[in-house]
């Protein structure tokens, strides 16, 4: 849609049925696919490639210069997904020559005032929450739900179907489908109503729930746990993703439930 009242680059590829509200800027060197809907007062800078059907609110910036020091100019790219709802005020940093870019996938809500900063990772089916703060080179999980005003240390990954309490500080890894709380932040149990919503067996999640009962409640730590994990209890899907999540962490994962 041509938008008089809107500053379009020449350079940029821009769908033809995209809408772009009045007084949003589009930077050189962006594309945007078809059905996507740009608010009025929306800033895209270079290196943006968004999706298909994806909605931005007033205020918002993409893909701007990172927020980091070390960054040198070199040339980077945001990626959003289809069918993903940025609101009002939101900023999304692109990447630095650590990744390269900056991913939020497909089916995503970001609330209002949420930043993601450069070099971030966020899967499909996410929700972040109003305010939820995004240092550089966090990964979020498919299915992932981030509590309001929540702030993310860099380099923490968060795992698939987790739930975060709202005004969390994440300084340490949230294993997948887990529930996670309290200050400093700890495991409460795993997502269950998050995974019976999404086709869950009530078998799977009590398998889900065992796993998790030799992690955080049975006094061990996370070495011992896993071993007896991968000797006691049949192999699966989720089991191994656990285990190698745990294994993986480079921060560490949150603490284990107390009372």
């Amino acid at each position: 849609m041509n938008q008089p009242l809107a500053y379009i680059h020449p350079q940029a590829k821009i769908a033809r049925n995209v809408v772009i509200e009045p007084f949003s800027t589009i930077h050189k060197n962006v594309e945007i696919d078809e059905g996507t809907w740009i608010g009025p007062n929306v800033t895209i800078f270079e290196g943006a490639r968004i999706g298909k059907n994806v909605k931005i609110y007033p205020g918002a910036s993409i893909s701007s210069v990172p927020q980091d020091l070390k960054y040198a100019g070199e040339d980077t790219e945001t990626f959003i997904g289809d069918n993903t709802v940025i609101r009002e005020y939101v900023t999304i940093s692109r990447g630095t020559n650590d990744k390269w870019k900056t991913v939020v996938g497909s089916n995503c809500l970001l609330m209002a005032y949420v930043h993601i900063a450069h070099d971030c990772i966020v899967g499909n089916n996410c929700i972040l929450a109003n305010a939820v703060q995004m240092a550089g080179h966090v990964n979020v999980e498919d299915y992932a739900i981030i509590g309001g005003s929540s702030a993310l240390h860099q380099f923490v990954k968060v795992g698939a179907h987790v739930m975060i309490s709202g005004g969390s500080l994440v300084r340490k890894d949230v294993p997948p489908y887990t529930k996670a709380a309290r200050e400093p932040l700890t495991y409460c149990g795993i997502n269950s109503i998050g995974l019976r919503r999404r086709g869950f067996s009530p078998e799977k999640i009590g398998e889900i729930q065992e796993i998790y009962r030799y992690l955080f409640m049975k006094g061990l730590n996370n070495s011992k746990a896993l071993d007896l994990i991968e000797v006691e209890l049949p192999p699966s899907k989720e089991r191994d993703e656990i285990i190698n999540f745990i294994r993986n962490s480079d921060r560490g994962v949150m603490k284990g439930y107390s009372y």
